[in-house]
């Protein structure tokens, strides 16, 4: 091969990755562009089985890929469920399309004796739910983490929940999670997935686990 085979050569390859940076481009200044939801809808994940805060974290990341603005309110949770929080704070610094907020603390609550201040922390982060729904704002979807068992527990009544669904605005994607959803929510919702738990490894005395469960 002689010098002229490797200079076209080389010339192929460059206008080659040239054609390709331009297709990168054109597709990065198309998503960079999508600011708002044509239309948004109402999702829940519920049901005994892992996976119904993780499916809802996925959607988020999936949105951010397209410019679009997500916030989740973490109800029931602190510090120990501390994964999804710092991976996300850490993100806000560079990269601020996703906002999370955790209303709860760091440990189980008792149905029969709920104190007072995790009703209050939890009960504000309805209140902000509320605020960010209808109000104005460039918020595309908004998760509200296990709010279904803050509606089990009866932090939160459904008859609120179903008001906020009905009064979103109509291009705000709005995701609910956690076991025991509420007949009246799965009734009005337009996506109900349930994980069911086939099998667990918690039957095998496998305790949660750093950046599985928590």
């Amino acid at each position: 091969m002689n010098l002229n085979d490797n200079s076209s050569s080389n010339a192929d390859n460059h206008n080659n990755n040239n054609k390709s940076l331009s297709v990168h481009n054109n597709w990065f200044k198309e998503i960079s562009t999508q600011k708002t939801l044509e239309i948004g809808l109402v999702q829940v994940y519920t049901g005994n089985g892992k996976g119904k805060t993780t499916a809802a974290l996925g959607q988020v990341l999936r949105a951010s890929g397209h410019n679009l603005k997500s916030v989740i309110i973490q109800f029931l949770k602190g510090g120990s469920y501390s994964g999804e929080f710092k991976a996300f704070k850490a993100i806000e610094k560079c990269f601020p399309l996703i906002k999370i907020y955790q209303v709860g603390r760091p440990f189980f609550i008792n149905k029969e004796n709920i104190p007072q201040k995790d009703i209050e922390l939890n009960r504000k982060g309805l209140t902000l739910a509320e605020g960010i729904a209808v109000g104005k704002n460039d918020i595309s979807i908004l998760v509200l983490d296990e709010v279904n068992v803050a509606l089990n527990l009866g932090i939160i009544k459904t008859e609120e929940v179903i008001n906020l669904i009905k009064n979103k605005k109509p291009d705000i994607e709005l995701i609910l999670t956690g076991r025991n959803a509420p007949k009246e929510i799965i009734d009005i919702a337009d996506l109900v997935t349930e994980m069911n738990e086939i099998k667990h490894y918690y039957s095998k005395n496998i305790p949660s686990r750093t950046g599985i469960e928590k």
